[in-house]
């Protein structure tokens, strides 16, 4: 079935922050005209750290949009719009866990696109093999715990509601896929 045409008449920036602009697009769909909000993010990356023992190291930090603590792969956002994701998941990897590895020992797994209702959010996510310790590089105003999980483990707190966040759902349940793990 054929979907009738949407046409954007307008976009107007209402907000930019340090990582985010927000815009109020005005749009005409199904032959009438609505507002839509719209946030752009320059993108992100993501990475999927295994232990020589096959466990998979994982973030503790406070996250003040659901104001409590969660547990998530490590992330960030692009330094810049054109910085290659793998480099920025590289740089991650080790300001967040501490431990860093070749970039050309990381693979790409998937990408996901957040919230695509309003925003445009995109980040690539890779799996990091033969970490070597190394030390964080927090931002002043970071607190990052560094946790070591079982794959198994982290599907039951998928399961049981206690990890919500959308890019660390995906990576566990593609890394277990493609890789067979249990």
């Amino acid at each position: 079935m054929e979907q009738p045409p949407v046409k954007r008449l307008n976009r107007e920036l209402k907000y930019q922050g340090t990582i985010l602009k927000i815009y109020e697009d005005t749009v005409e769909a199904n032959g009438h005209e609505a507002h839509w909000d719209f946030i752009h993010h320059n993108g992100a990356a993501a990475v999927v750290p295994v232990t020589k023992e096959g466990k998979l190291l994982m973030v503790r930090q406070y996250r003040n949009a659901l104001d409590r603590y969660t547990l998530e792969i490590p992330a960030g956002a692009l330094d810049f719009p054109e910085e290659p994701k793998l480099d920025c998941a590289h740089r991650e990897l080790e300001e967040e866990t501490g431990f860093k590895t070749d970039k050309e020992k990381m693979e790409y797994l998937i990408s996901v696109n957040t919230t695509v209702a309003f925003c445009d959010e995109a980040i690539d996510i890779f799996v990091a093999r033969e970490l070597e310790p190394s030390r964080q590089h927090l931002d002043d105003d970071e607190c990052i715990d560094v946790e070591e999980w079982t794959v198994a483990d982290l599907e039951k707190l998928i399961f049981e509601g206690k990890i919500t966040d959308g890019k660390t759902i995906a990576a566990i349940m593609a890394y277990a896929r493609k890789y067979h793990v249990e």
